[in-house]
């Protein structure tokens, strides 16, 4: 390995105490794709000489063989890891990188410029203090070029750099970087980004990355290695917010010590600071700090710590601590920008895990408010949000928490949506503002209880909820199960999907959007009524998963029974008793589950009917008998 410092080989110690105290820049690279991010990363590592020697060999060696260079050194190849990268030539993962000047220590991420791998972008941007945008000087600003810059705003980056790269496949022509920046920068007005500072490169040739180039005379201002080791890093100003330390881990190594550990999120912490736990609002004392297992007075924005409190307070993952006098806000329903970066659709209505911090709530979002056109900046009508696509939405929370608006605070104001089936990462999110509905409506304390209501009732209440195909025999059967119920005393309530459609959900069609919002809407009835101590039957297709966990999550453990009427789909086809199999063979009725929409059968149904087996009458014998045992009463 080519050293860049002679300390390295004649005063280890003196090195290291150096590299230590180097201020730490992340930044990324970003544009549309084939700009030549990989390219210049690779080219900030040779020029860095961060490659050991059998590293140099290796890339000389996969250049001529899987190179785009004509077997020249191919500089991407130092960052491009996934085979499928090396064979087309393109970045799939975002690949992070470490290297260092004799000024400072850099994190750089390489994004992909792939449209569907936008996520990836976000990923990356997520933690950076700089972007670099690359714009391929033969193509100019490109769709892609604008998205991500859109994203960098969005996500706050505060210092850009416009590279112009491939400026010698243009023979350096001064007038089409100029062309080309002045495109960019009435963009960059129109969105509100930081003025960029604009280069002319080569990563392939290396002019301006780490030294001036004599091919561009015209050019006086920095090289990008010298901005890059000169720019400002924001980490003054996030020092100079309030406290914000977010719970990640209570630490008891034994009974006389309760620590709460995490990583501050902005200001600093001393001992002796008046705090506020969030989003309970008791309020404490610190009583020490440390950083590591070294007692600290106080520690600053970044640093990961344990504090101890004066008070036996209740603190918990996901939870704040925040400057008494400064503290967060505390809501559960905000207006919000999301980043959809899912191929399935956001939809309205279902129901999605939202993380901020180390906090995890149930989160649903409702119909955008409208979505971004990041070409011409129009504010464009949207009933959901398909991958890729940024809208502006109100998301409602199962529970209070606290957060700073995101322009204030990154880290108390961003938010990852997730999938609660898959588990997958779905959407980004910045919170705006907390909605004044949030804060004008409180729960009403009442005399009469749940228990009161089934007790007067001498049972114990329960969701029955019927899934199916059309056709399968839940309506039959779930009305046979009410009588039986009937006659045996208790208190009950069918809501079927056909007779609820001609009221409470007249106003939704079939689309998968709707389908969500109508069993969003009787999810909520069927817990109303348990509320009040019926025992609730449920008769929907509910074809999506999603939404059947959204009703049984809505419900204390043990009171919903999901009743899987299982019935081969040509079985279902063949009884067709209203004639709408019929209808959508032929094209005469869309959106219809089973045909071309999709039914996702349960998992772990409590109850399992194979109607090829038994009778209506006998499947509900055996659904009663089943939830006697379950719920007694």
């Amino acid at each position: 390995m080519a050293h860049q410092s002679d300390l390295i080989a004649t005063d280890i110690d003196a090195y290291l105490e150096a590299h230590q105290h180097k201020s730490l820049l992340r930044f990324i690279t970003c544009g549309s794709v084939d700009d030549g991010k990989s390219t210049l990363i690779g080219r900030l590592l040779y020029d860095s000489k961060l490659i050991f020697e059998d590293q140099l060999a290796a890339l000389e060696a996969d250049s001529k063989k899987v190179g785009t260079q004509g077997g020249e050194i191919d500089f991407a190849l130092l960052v491009d890891g996934l085979a499928a990268e090396r064979e087309q030539g393109i970045t799939i993962d975002v690949a992070y990188r470490f290297f260092s000047t004799d000024k400072r220590k850099f994190i750089v991420a390489d994004t992909p410029g792939h449209e569907q791998y936008t996520r990836n972008m976000v990923t990356g941007a997520s933690t950076a203090d700089l972007a670099v945008i690359l714009i391929d000087a033969r193509k100019g600003v490109l769709t892609q070029t604008r998205r991500h810059s859109f994203l960098a705003k969005l996500i706050g980056i505060g210092h850009i750099v416009l590279a112009v790269n491939k400026m010698d496949l243009v023979g350096y022509e001064r007038a089409v970087f100029d062309e080309i920046v002045d495109d960019y920068r009435t963009f960059a007005a129109e969105i509100g980004l930081p003025a960029p500072l604009a280069i002319p490169i080569s990563g392939l040739k290396g002019d301006n990355i780490t030294t001036a180039s004599a091919h561009t005379p015209w050019y006086g201002g920095p090289t990008l290695i010298q901005h890059l080791e000169t720019v400002e890093i924001d980490e003054a100003r996030l020092q100079a917010l309030p406290l914000r330390l977010p719970m990640q881990w209570v630490n008891r190594p034994n009974l006389d010590f309760r620590g709460f550990a995490g990583q501050i999120a902005s200001g600093r912490v001393s001992t002796g600071d008046k705090v506020r736990i969030l989003p309970s609002g008791r309020e404490s004392q610190i009583k020490t700090v440390l950083v590591g297992d070294i007692d600290a007075a106080t520690a600053v924005a970044g640093q990961s710590v344990t504090v101890t409190l004066e008070d036996e307070v209740d603190c918990s993952r996901g939870d704040v601590i925040a400057a008494a006098g400064a503290p967060a806000e505390v809501a559960d329903q905000f207006e919000t920008t999301v980043v959809w970066m899912a191929a399935e659709p956001l939809l309205p209505g279902r129901g999605y895990w939202m993380k901020i911090g180390a906090k995890v709530v149930s989160a649903t979002i409702t119909e955008p408010k409208y979505k971004i056109n990041v070409n011409t900046l129009e504010h464009l009508a949207a009933k959901q949000l398909e991958l890729n696509e940024i809208g502006v939405c109100n998301v409602s929370l199962d529970q209070a928490i606290a957060f700073d608006p995101y322009e204030d605070n990154h880290d108390t104001g961003g938010f990852i949506l997730i999938d609660r089936v898959t588990n997958g990462t779905v959407g980004a999110g910045m919170i705006h503002f907390a909605l004044r509905r949030a804060q004008n409506i409180h729960w009403q304390a009442l005399d009469v209880s749940k228990s009161t209501r089934a007790s007067a009732k001498g049972q114990a209440p329960a969701v029955l909820w019927f899934t199916g195909l059309s056709g399968a025999g839940k309506s039959t059967i779930a009305n046979l199960v009410e009588k039986k119920l009937q006659a045996m005393g208790r208190h009950t309530y069918l809501l079927d999907g056909d007779n609820v459609r001609h009221g409470l959900n007249r106003d939704l069609g079939f689309t998968e959007a709707d389908r969500v919002e109508n069993i969003r809407r009787v999810a909520e009835v069927a817990r109303l009524m348990a509320d009040a101590g019926l025992i609730v039957l449920v008769s929907f297709i509910s074809p999506f998963r999603s939404e059947r966990r959204m009703a049984r999550e809505l419900m204390p453990d043990g009171e919903f029974l999901e009743v899987f009427v299982d019935t081969p789909l040509a079985v279902a086809e063949g009884r067709d008793v209203k004639g709408l199999y019929k209808k959508a063979r032929a094209g005469e009725l869309k959106n219809f589950t089973g045909i071309d929409s999709p039914y996702e059968a349960p998992e772990n149904p409590e109850i399992r009917v194979d109607t090829t087996k038994l009778t209506a009458p006998e499947a509900a014998e055996l659904i009663v008998a089943r939830l006697d045992d379950r719920i007694g009463g």
